[in-house]
């Protein structure tokens, strides 16, 4: 017997299919299971085999497995088809033994069944399915087969990259947000476990990246992305965008470490604006002018301002917070200056003619920090001049003058010398005259008159403003103090615009002065002296002045005036004697003779003076002076030297100081020439060698002649003689290579070819220097120019001229003769050969072949390895070397650009094959077309031209291969049903969805159904064939599998049919792949069939069959689509199961209490045209009534009377009934409390009760109820069966219920409002109400 538990399913927390998805647990015989005939004659077999059987077992054990082999640990990379794990079972008897692997996960193993090695068949996922049990078997097919249950355990892989959670990547933050703060945060997460699933972010961009904003933002390892910098929205940015990504930390994959990472996301964070900056005005400086006189609300000028923060722009509010000249002006609303008072320039003057005023604009609302945002500003406003002042004079200096009243004055005194010179000003005169007025206003004349005007004159005669005013004297010779001492002028000050004038009297006094000047006797006098004489030395003492003045005038002072002799000479002051001050300046040589001004001044420094004649006498101190300098050049061989020697000395002449003796030096060549003693001319004693002079020399001799006087001590002076010994030209050039040979590129214009050399012996310019000529054929294509390399050496750059270039193909060669010559037209030449080679250039770029960028196809998931394609390049030039290069890679999938998802796939190597890098990372679902940019390089290409070819594209098309398998769409449904109500094959009792996301036949999915088992209600399992098909349909790429029925089932038996439905995928080639699910179908007594009836046709209750079920159910899901079917007079009708996610259901008394509780689905149903909620029993019972009536109406029309009085009682009857039902019926809704229930005691789908008589429709315990409980909570579904449409006779009931008056519904609608209870019930939208009246009638 099997026990109950056996039978039991748990759902499992992420059953959402259609049906109860439960694992395979290991079969056995079901208890109370019909066992089939030909199962009760095994008894017998068994009797007959009984002895044979007890032989085998003596004579062979069944073999066992190794103690290990009950857990296997795997990891979830694991490749299909590579080595898993072994079966090792041990034998006695060394039999042949056979594995085997069953149970519900046994799909993901293939065994070889001779020798135990088990093979992954099917890709493991740690995330889906961490751990599993297997059967497995061993037989050495003479004992039963041993089986043994292992436990599979899978181990975690770093597979999966981090994903962010979060739908939303924006936000804005204010721009005053405090360093430090969270900006935003994210969530992203790691299916995997350990490290592999520790998440790390990243800032990977953030834009725009200038001001740093680099460094702004941080994230946390949480996800919280902070705040690093402060924020501003006017300096900075208002809007950033921060690319993110999360990476895990790391794990094993395929036997490496690797990091996965997601795909990027962007979070946009907007900055908002703060009133936090203060207004600025919109010009750095103001300025205006306005005249003095202008009258009050005169507009001087407009100054403007505006708010710093661009996003708030507030209003501004102008004010003057500061002037300089408080009340003169005043400022409106909108910034406009204007004058308030009387202006007068002539109080500005010390303030440079100049109102300050400080405008402050002020933001109408505070700032952020409660305070007011204000800007000041100072405005310059000039009030400009009119004339309404007259010149006046005032007793001061101008640089002290406050020109205030008190300096106001007319009468002025002065002094002055007599006989003063032209211009003279008079002295202690402080006068100035001020006209406050600007500019030609403030002009003004001066002029002179008086007694003694003509005397004098005044400066300046025109000003302006103000100015210090002289009187000068203009006649000297009327200015004289013997004739009057005080002499009277008037100043007269005139406007030069208005006239008007003023006059000031000046006094001027005149001083007596010293008119008398010493005098000397002689005014020449001659003196003799030594030269050299010592200092001190006395030259005369006998030369005196005389002056007639007396007292300090006639006071006497000599003194030497600056000049001839003043440095060399002194004379004292007093006595006027004359002595030497420096005897060493006196040398007869350099001056032989001074003329000295003596001078002699009184004590009014009136002076006179004299001159002295000093006569310096001659000593020997002074060598002899040779002039000129002396380079002789002459030629080699034939050349004479003949040269005198100038010279002289400067002491006195025909004396033995001055006269001179030549005299020749020993040197190294000095014995070749002889000099004359008395005349000094130089000669050479014979001819002269170039050649025999050292080379370093350049041909130069120097000798030595001294030259002295005759004096005692004699003096000397050495000249030095150089003589150039110039050369002939008696030598050839000779070229350093008797030939050349050079190589030059074609098409390369103005290029070096090559160098030649050439050397000539002779030791001068003029007979070394080398000239280069070319001659040959071609020589015009050539340019040789030639430079000097030092003495005798020359070198000759060949080249090409800017414009000319040469040809390979035209001539690869060019023979040129190079010639080196002397200027010398007499002189030979000497010559070498040159041979020019010309290069080919490689000059044109390279090209792809067509042909070879033909699209390729290349498979995904590791198929293909290696070289896939060869690309193609081609180039003409003879010494290219072509490389293929990657330009860029394209990835796209079903035409859409997917990013860099491909980048890594392919690479390219310089030969232009084509790689696979990561053939395992290919992927079709990712990307199914990549396209490789290409492109060919010559890198021996010359600089100058193109070295690359067009771009070319290289299509390779990914295949798909069957890597994913089929998955069930997850949806949240229950099924069940009465089976005697089942009509095969028409009723599809369930159904399932499932995708695979591979394409073409890889994708397309044929259900089938695996395995059916029943289970009854005492746990029993009974295996059931043929019963049940399924049917595939396909609706945008999901498909879909129709349970059917193929045959009726047994009535008898209640419980749960379990399908096992089989999705499997249809690949071209390769093996399928598939998934499988339980489906759970519930039984349900047909006593539970709720018939509604509808007053509209099956048409309409078809139309608003969505409206009808959230009606009933609030959007709870039907087995199938009902279809309504019509009955007589328009009526159609519903049979409905209410059943619970565990097979038990609501009897129709239950169903009216709940929707009777229930006034918005009640209402809802009305409107859709219900009339009658009854059992299936009560209405199909009006059939044999509405026969019989039709059988009556029939007999009745025979007698017409009759009839009618019949028909006519019987509708005033039934009026009167229906009046009273009515009454009833509301009487009874009134009544009836909120949530009581009928009195019923079985309990629904079942015939027991439980210990505390509780139903499972009212969420009560359901432990002894014999259901297994299949969810977590007990929420109801509701389940509809149609019976196919059959016309019905018409019956009198069936009529009256047509014409019923509706008013019961009504008053139930219009008299109560019941208090809603929750019973429980997940997928109801809301309660029912009803009133028993209207379901019993």
């Amino acid at each position: 017997m099997v026990p109950k538990s056996a039978g039991r399913t748990t759902a499992s927390p992420d059953s959402a299919h259609l049906c109860w998805r439960r694992p395979s647990s290991a079969s056995g015989t079901p208890s109370g299971a019909q066992v089939p005939p030909e199962v009760m004659a095994w008894p017998w077999l068994s009797c007959l085999l009984l002895p044979a059987l007890i032989v085998s077992v003596a004579a062979n054990v069944a073999p066992t497995f190794l103690s290990n082999m009950s857990a296997v640990t795997l990891p979830e990379d694991l490749p299909v088809g590579a080595e898993a794990f072994w079966l090792v079972a041990q034998d006695q008897d060394q039999d042949a033994l056979t594995y085997g692997i069953s149970g519900l996960y046994a799909y993901f193993f293939n065994v070889i069944r001779n020798t135990g090695e088990v093979k992954l068949a099917n890709l493991l996922d740690y995330e889906t399915l961490y751990w599993f049990s297997i059967n497995i078997s061993v037989s050495d097919n003479h004992n039963n087969p041993v089986q043994k249950e292992m436990q599979v355990i899978v181990e975690d892989r770093n597979d999966n990259a981090p994903v962010f959670q979060n739908t939303d990547f924006s936000t804005s933050i204010n721009e005053t947000l405090l360093v430090g703060s969270v900006v935003f945060s994210v969530l992203a997460v790691d299916k995997d476990t350990g490290s592999a699933g520790a998440v790390v972010y990243s800032i990977e961009r953030v834009i725009p990246s200038s001001d740093g904003s680099e460094y702004l933002f941080s994230i946390l390892p949480n996800g919280s992305i902070i705040l690093n910098g402060s924020l501003s929205y006017n300096n900075k940015s208002a809007f950033y965008q921060l690319e993110l990504k999360a990476c895990d930390s790391g794990g094993l994959y395929n036997n490496s470490i690797i990091v996965q990472c997601s795909s990027p996301v962007f979070v946009s964070i907007s900055v908002i604006d703060q009133p936090d900056l203060d207004p600025q005005f919109v010009r750095e400086f103001y300025s205006a002018s306005v005249a003095e006189d202008a009258p009050q609300g005169t507009s001087v000028l407009k100054v403007e301002a505006m708010d710093s923060d661009r996003g708030i722009n507030d209003l501004v509010i102008y004010s003057i917070s500061n002037s300089t000249r408080p009340d003169w002006f005043k400022i409106t609303s909108d910034g406009v200056i204007e004058v308030s008072s009387t202006l007068d320039r002539e109080q500005l003057l010390e303030e440079d003619e100049e109102v300050q005023v400080q405008v402050t604009a002020t933001e109408k609302n505070l700032n952020i920090y409660g305070q007011e945002a204000k800007v000041s500003i100072w405005v310059t406003l000039r009030v400009t001049d009119v004339n309404d002042h007259k010149p006046e004079f005032y007793n001061c200096s101008l640089s002290t003058c406050t020109f205030t009243p008190q300096e106001a004055q007319v009468n002025f005194t002065g002094y002055v010398d007599e006989h003063s010179s032209t211009r003279i000003p008079i002295d202690d005169l402080t006068m100035v005259v001020y006209d406050p007025d600007k500019g030609s206003n403030g002009t003004f004349w001066l002029s002179l008159e008086g007694p003694d005007a003509e005397a004098f004159s005044v400066s300046p005669e025109r000003a302006a403003g103000s100015v210090e005013v002289q009187v000068l004297v203009k006649t000297p010779s009327q200015v004289d103090y013997e004739q009057q001492m005080v002499m009277w002028v008037q100043v007269v000050a005139t406007d030069s615009v208005s006239k008007n004038s003023s006059i000031a009297m000046v006094t001027i006094y005149l001083r007596d002065i010293n008119d008398h000047r010493p005098t000397f006797p002689q005014s020449l006098y001659n003196l003799n002296v030594s030269e050299h004489s010592e200092a001190g030395y006395v030259v005369t003492d006998s030369i005196h002045a005389f002056d007639p003045d007396t007292g300090e005038g006639g006071r006497i002072t000599y003194s030497l005036l600056p000049g001839n002799g003043d440095d060399v000479f002194a004379v004292d002051p007093d006595s006027g004697t004359v002595t030497v001050r420096n005897g060493t300046l006196l040398d007869r040589e350099k001056q032989a003779v001074y003329s000295l001004t003596l001078q002699a001044t009184d004590g009014g420094n009136q002076s006179s003076s004299t001159t002295l004649h000093i006569i310096l006498l001659d000593i020997n101190d002074n060598k002899p002076v040779v002039t000129g300098s002396y380079n002789i050049f002459v030629q080699e061989e034939g050349g004479n030297v003949s040269v005198a020697i100038q010279a002289h000395d400067d002491d006195q002449p025909d004396t033995n100081n001055s006269l001179l003796h030549f005299s020749l030096l020993p040197s190294s060549y000095s014995h070749n020439f002889s000099v004359d003693p008395d005349k000094g001319i130089l000669t050479n004693l014979g001819p002269l060698d170039r050649e025999a002079i050292d080379p370093t020399l350049g041909g130069r001799i120097v000798l030595t002649v001294r030259v002295s006087d005759c004096g005692v001590p004699a003096l000397w002076t050495d000249v030095n003689v150089t003589i150039t010994v110039e050369d002939i030209n008696d030598n050839l050039p000779i070229f350093s290579h008797p030939s050349y040979s050079f190589s030059v590129k074609e098409r390369d214009p103005g290029v070096l070819i090559g160098e030649v050399e050439a050397w000539d012996a002779d030791q001068t310019e003029a007979n070394n220097r080398i000239s280069f000529s070319l001659s040959g054929t071609g020589a015009n294509n050539f340019i040789l120019r030639g430079t000097v390399l030092g003495s005798g050496g020359a070198k000759g750059f060949l080249s090409l001229p800017s414009d000319t270039s040469l040809d390979y193909e035209t001539q690869p060669f060019f023979s040129l003769t190079v010639s080196a010559e002397n200027p010398d037209p007499q002189a030979g030449e000497a010559t070498a050969q040159v041979l020019v080679t010309v290069e080919d250039v490689n000059d044109t770029p390279p090209t792809l072949d067509a042909t070879s960028l033909r699209g390729i196809r290349v498979a995904e998931n590791g198929s293909h390895h290696g070289i896939v394609a060869e690309v193609v390049a081609q180039d003409v030039d003879t010494m290219s070397q072509v490389e293929v290069q990657l330009v860029n890679v394209i990835c796209t999938k079903a035409g859409i650009d997917v990013g860099s998802l491909c980048h890594g796939w392919f690479s390219v190597l310089d030969n232009g094959s084509v790689l696979i890098n990561q053939s395992e990372a290919i992927d079709y679902e990712t990307c199914d077309l990549v396209t490789l940019v290409v492109r060919a390089c010559d890198i021996t290409t010359d600089p100058r031209f193109q070295a690359y070819s067009d771009n070319g594209s290289l299509p390779i098309t990914i295949e798909d291969v069957n890597d994913n398998a089929p998955y069930f769409l997850p949806e949240d449904k229950t099924f069940g049903g009465a089976p005697v109500l089942a009509q095969p094959p028409d009723d599809v009792y369930c159904h399932s969805q499932a995708r695979d996301d591979d394409s073409g036949n890889n994708g397309a999915i044929l259900f089938s159904i695996f395995q059916v088992d029943f289970v009854a209600k005492d746990g029993t399992v009974i295996p059931f064939q043929g019963f049940f098909r399924i049917s595939t349909s396909v609706e945008d790429s999901v498909f879909t599998g129709n349970i059917e029925l193929v045959t009726s089932l047994d009535s008898t038996l209640q419980g749960t049919y379990q399908v096992m439905v089989k999705a499997q995928d249809r690949p071209s080639e390769g093996p399928a792949l598939e998934a499988k699910i339980m489906l759970n179908l519930f039984t349900v007594d047909q006593s539970y069939r709720v018939r509604l009836q509808f007053s509209i046709s099956k048409e309409d209750v078809g139309a608003n069959m969505e409206e009808i079920k959230a009606g009933l159910l609030g959007g709870s899901r039907l087995l199938t689509p009902p279809l309504p079917r019509s009955r007589a007079r328009g009526r159609s009708y519903l049979d409905a199961y209410f059943v619970f996610s565990n097979g038990s259901a609501l009897t129709l008394d239950q169903l009216s209490m709940m929707i009777r509780n229930d006034q918005d689905s009640l209402t809802q149903l009305l409107q859709l045209g219900l009339v009658v909620l009854g059992s299936q029993e009560s209405q199909e019972s009006e059939l044999p009534n509405t026969l019989r009536n039709v059988v009556i109406g029939l007999g009745v029309a025979l007698v017409l009377v009759i009839v009618i009085m019949t028909m006519i009682l019987v509708c005033v009857q039934k009026s009167y009934r229906r009046k009273l039902r009515a009454m009833k019926a509301a009487k009874e809704a009134q009544k009836t409390a909120v949530g009581v229930m009928p009195p019923v005691s079985a309990i629904p789908g079942t015939n027991v009760y439980n210990t505390e008589r509780a139903n499972p429709m009212l969420n009560l315990p359901t432990k002894d109820l014999g259901f297994e409980s299949q969810s977590s909570s007990s929420h109801l579904i509701l389940a509809l069966a149609l019976h196919l449409p059959s016309l019905f006779p018409q019956k009198e009931a069936l009529c009256s219920l047509k014409e019923q008056d509706p008013e019961p519904l009504s008053r139930v609608l219009s008299a109560r409002k019941c208090d809603r209870e929750r019973v429980g019930l997940r997928a109801v939208r809301g309660q029912w109400g009803v009133s028993a009246g209207f379901v019993g009638s």
